[in-house]
């Protein structure tokens, strides 16, 4: 080998920097061992010693010393499955911004139109996109983009003139879209700086209006939830007393009571009778005239009316507020409101009690522009405090604008003796009056039923600015992090076991050979963790799956070289001169080549269109690839090139293994018909059941929905607890997960509802279904967050709103799809014959409908998940990868012996060559289906389904590459093609 002491240098290079990069997290890892010892399970106690230890030493490297915080951000970041904590990714609402821009016209046409896009955007188009399509359709030439009450208004006078085109026009608003999309990813930034999580990770998916957020080691749900979604709309309005009101309100009950029902009477349970109670301490009355009211009039029923002055209309439960607010919305409501109260809007208050169940009514003074009087963009700075009564609080400092327009403001509700209102994303967190004058200097504080971290939340997002529209989180996961270290244990026994049988494999097959493919597998290791390390990369649990299968692949160069280095030797080769061949581009680095690039196209593929945990299956896969490319055909030669110059007994098989595999003679062409016949009729079936019978079971990465992995104290009946949430959520569907006291819970209820208190809602339903079931009697928080240790309740949870669904199952067709065509024509440009990549489609394709089929005639009886996912799309992509990896293995010899001196007619030369190559097969295959068997055994439930359709696709992949590749190669290569064939092998033969 030339350039051997290059080779050597370069290698050590690497293996010196892999480990001085993964150094770190060993040094990590300790650290925050120690700190769990410390806290003794006080997991605040734990967080404060980190940040404590925060800047000192804990790492000395020769002359460099390193603090803990810079050691964490060097280490491998474990992704949230590992490391558990909150992934959401946020939508941006074009909608929105386009209305901003659009001055809020109320142009039919715009309006129109984005009610269309939102209805008919389809997979992977963007809203934009789909609302220029829509406006095209509704306006049908009659309105123009650049109309004076569209886009060409005056807050877009500098840049839209009324003359341009409709192409012109948008060219600018993708601007404003992209600026606002780019405001958007800049305030959550801050948001998430102050949030409080290590490593936190935020990330713009594209020009699609996306924002990839996430937290490890969150664990208030809903609390990041709302943090990451809130516009942050602060707004200061003038209110309306009671009694300006009050006629208004009786006019409404009196015509409400013509047209609706009684309220039954109160039920006398203790949760009623609570509620009850909670309305008359504030009203200061007693439960009997509470009582006395029922049945008579509909509004008042539901609202108590405040009898003492002020700014509060009423009082209200939660729950009734919705039907309050159907009431107001009627048209025959709305007339009875006189013309000085014909702009006025009613807008809820903070629940003002510890369990959130009661609310306060305001009437603000609105106007038809709906612009309130001081917004909160004057706001240069927010903190939390603490109000004169000890009490949580915000406190605001003004721009000198908006201290003027507050000084303002504050004299007239001075001087009316009336109140204003602080009112953020439409809810009134209080409404106080001023009873020392008009304040100036722009200072003012905002205070109410205030917990310390909301109030540290609040300061936060009023520092960090207001998002430029509404973000809808269209999808979101939650783990726990209980559940990311039991992935981590499982994916570490499956690691260990694999490498351990793939190792004794190869000693007990290659005999001293197969240790310096051993020592060649563990350094790619170190390099591949080392390269993970310094680019940041994160390891997630398909991660380690990729790591498990980079056994396989590593070791597969060298059966490869190994095989071709025994067939050199039997055809009277010298030792050296077999290493070398074998090591030559006529002898096994074409086919290794040809058969890493296949495995190179599909993972790129796999990479651009897969999210989140499935990009880091594609990541790690392929860097394997490549360090195991290099260490099988570097470092496996240096060893062997210096047995060979040292003389020593190197020998590549044991003497109970010489003949194992060898010596076949078998005519695969012969039964061609046979298995022509077999494979069409497992397409055929494999069809019917898809389309016509069991279908595919897809999961909510396909369809849209809620999942929720659910652990309860003991076994319970699936079908039991899906009868009880169908009761609440219409249709909900659970599935045993592994063991039969834990659930996996899927629903679609609401899921195309926006907004947090939606998600909340959710959580909330589910947990009065089923605390029932929990003896511990566990309270809502314990229930539904994560946090360390937890063992019962909510583990993980995720939600995939349509618009992602949609998304995603357009990416995964067009990455199957893809795949096998750029596979196919690197084939083409490789072999130079159209029947090589014919072969391989054929069998790709036939590999793909074998496994749908599998999981559409098998999904309803198997023991675990067997979902159409992302998951599930890897591992169709990883068996193209392989599948094509066996095909290309067969064809290189095949087109050797074509092009050498065989002897026999066509078909002769092609079984010899499958037959030469058969030990080279079944060796792949065979340590491949080994590595996948142990991960499907101690991988965990979360990727079983994921690794037996992987384990199907390289079974059937082996055979496919035999029985259906070589014979399409044969049926379409031409008549005069194999005629020259067989003519030139035989003058070579005489």
């Amino acid at each position: 080998m030339q350039n051997r002491g290059l080779i050597k240098f370069i290698a050590i290079i690497f293996a010196v920097v892999s480990i001085y990069q993964l150094s770190f997290t060993f040094v990590a890892n300790k650290v925050k061992s120690d700190a769990k010892q410390f806290a003794n399970g006080n997991q605040e106690k734990e967080v404060k010693y980190l940040d404590s230890i925060g800047k000192q030493k804990v790492f000395d490297l020769f002359v460099l010393d390193f603090t803990y915080d810079q050691v964490k951000t060097k280490q491998i970041n474990k992704g949230l499955d590992l490391e558990g904590g909150i992934n959401v990714i946020l939508q941006i609402s074009v909608k929105d911004v386009l209305k901003q821009l659009a001055n809020n016209t109320t142009n039919p046409v715009f309006n129109k139109a984005l009610a269309d896009a939102k209805k008919n955007q389809k997979g992977n188009q963007s809203y934009l996109d789909a609302f220029y399509v829509a406006f095209d359709e509704v306006s049908n030439g009659t309105t123009r983009l650049a109309s004076p009450d569209v886009f060409g208004n005056r807050n877009l006078s500098d840049e839209i003139k009324i003359q341009m085109s409709d192409s012109d026009v948008k060219k600018v608003i993708n601007k404003k879209v992209e600026e606002s999309i780019e405001s958007a990813f800049r305030v959550l930034r801050e948001r998430i700086d102050k949030f409080g999580v290590t490593q936190p990770n935020i990330v713009k998916l594209g020009n699609t209006g996306r924002i990839l957020i996430e937290l490890p080691g969150a664990k208030d749900v809903d609390r990041a939830k709302k943090l990451l979604s809130s516009t942050a709309q602060l707004e200061f309005w003038e209110t309306y007393k009671v009694e300006e009101v009050g006629n208004f309100l009786m006019a409404a009950n009196e015509a409400l009571k013509k047209t609706e029902k009684p309220v039954a009477e109160v039920k006398s349970d203790s949760t009623g009778a609570d509620k009850a109670s909670k309305i008359n301490d504030l009203l200061g009355e007693s439960k009997d005239s509470a009582k006395a009211k029922k049945g008579n009039d509909p509004l008042f029923e539901r609202l108590m009316p405040n009898q003492q002055g002020g700014p509060v209309l009423g009082y209200a439960s939660t729950k009734d507020t919705a039907v309050i607010n159907k009431y107001f919305k009627r048209a025959d409501i709305k007339v009875l409101l006189p013309g000085n109260l014909s702009d006025v809007k009613l807008l809820w208050g903070k629940p003002n009690d510890k369990a959130g169940e009661i609310v306060e009514l305001y009437a603000i003074k609105g106007n038809r522009t709906n612009t309130p009087p001081l917004s909160g963009g004057v706001i240069i700075d927010a903190k939390d405090d603490f109000n004169q009564m000890g009490k949580p609080s915000v406190t605001m400092q003004m721009n000198g604008k908006g201290a003027k327009i507050w000084e303002e403001l504050t004299g007239k509700a001075y001087t009316q003796q009336s109140n204003i209102a602080i009112v953020l994303d439409d809810i009134v967190y209080s409404a106080p009056g001023v009873t020392s004058g008009p304040i100036a200097g722009g200072r003012s504080e905002i205070s109410g039923v205030f917990t310390v971290e909301e109030t540290k939340d609040l300061a936060n997002v009023l520092r960090a600015g207001k998002l430029p529209a509404a973000a809808e989180i269209v999808q979101s996961d939650v783990v726990g992090p209980s559940l990311g270290q039991k992935a981590i244990d499982s994916g570490l026994n499956s690691s260990i076991v694999g490498l351990l049988l793939v190792s004794l494999w190869m000693l007990v097959y290659y005999g001293k050979s197969g240790w310096y493919a051993n020592i060649a597998l563990a350094v790619n290791l170190l390099f591949l963790f080392g390269v993970m390390a310094s680019f940041g990369f994160v390891l997630t649990l398909p991660g380690i799956a990729g790591i498990v299968l980079t056994m396989g692949t590593a070791v597969d160069a060298n059966i490869i070289i190994y095989e071709r280095a025994k067939e050199e030797l039997r055809a009277g080769l010298s030792l050296d001169e077999a290493v070398k061949k074998s090591f030559s581009w006529t002898g096994a680095m074409r086919s290794i080549i040809d058969a890493n690039v296949t495995h190179i196209l599909t993972g790129s593929i796999l990479y651009i269109f897969g999210t989140g945990p499935i990009k880091g299956f594609a990541l790690t896969l392929l860097i394997g690839i490549i360090t195991s490319l290099f260490t099988s055909i570097f470092i496996t030669r240096i060893f062997l090139d210096r047995a060979v110059k040292n003389n020593s007994n190197l020998q590549f098989a044991n003497s109970w293994s010489k003949t194992w595999f060898t010596g076949f003679n078998f005519d695969y062409l012969k039964i061609k018909k046979g298995t022509y016949i077999f494979s069409s009729l497992v397409v055929i079936v494999s069809f019917a059941s898809i389309f016509f019978g069991n279908g595919l079971d897809e999961g909510v990465d396909f369809v849209g929905g809620r999942t929720f992995q659910v652990k309860f104290e003991k076994t319970v009946e699936a079908s039991e607890i899906s009868h009880e949430l169908a009761a609440v959520f219409g249709s909900a569907e659970a599935k045993v997960f592994g063991t039969d006291d834990q659930l996996k819970i899927t629903t679609k209820y609401k899921i195309e509802d926006e907004g947090v208190e939606v998600d909340k809602e959710v959580n909330q339903k589910l947990y009065e279904v089923l605390k029932k079931h929990y003896s511990s009697n566990p309270s809502y928080d314990s229930f539904t967050n994560i946090y360390e240790g937890k063992k019962l309740g909510v583990l993980q949870a995720s939600k995939i709103s349509p618009a992602i669904s949609a998304d995603i199952k357009t990416n995964s067709f067009w990455a199957v799809i893809g795949a096998m065509l750029v596979v196919a024509l690197y084939l083409v440009v490789s072999f130079r014959k159209l029947g090589y990549s014919l072969g391989a489609l054929a069998a790709v394709a036939h590999d793909v409908i074998f496994v749908l089929g599998i999981y559409s005639l098998c999904y309803k009886f198997m023991p675990f998940h067997m979902e159409m996912d992302q998951h599930f799309i890897a591992a169709i992509l990883t068996v193209i990868g392989y599948s094509m990896n066996d095909t290309v293995i067969v064809f290189d010899r095949i087109r050797e012996f074509l092009a050498g001196k065989t002897k026999g007619d066509f078909n002769h030369i092609v079984n010899d060559s499958i037959n030469t190559t058969l030990s080279r097969t079944i060796n792949t295959s065979l340590t491949m289906l080994l590595v996948l068997l142990i991960m499907f055994v101690f991988g965990g439930e979360s990727i079983r389904g994921f690794i037996f359709a992987m384990l199907v696709g390289i079974g059937v992949g082996t055979y496919s590459s035999l029985f259906i590749a070589t014979p399409v190669l044969v049926d379409t290569m031409p008549k005069a093609d194999k005629e020259e064939i067989e003519r030139r092998h035989a003058e070579l033969n005489k």
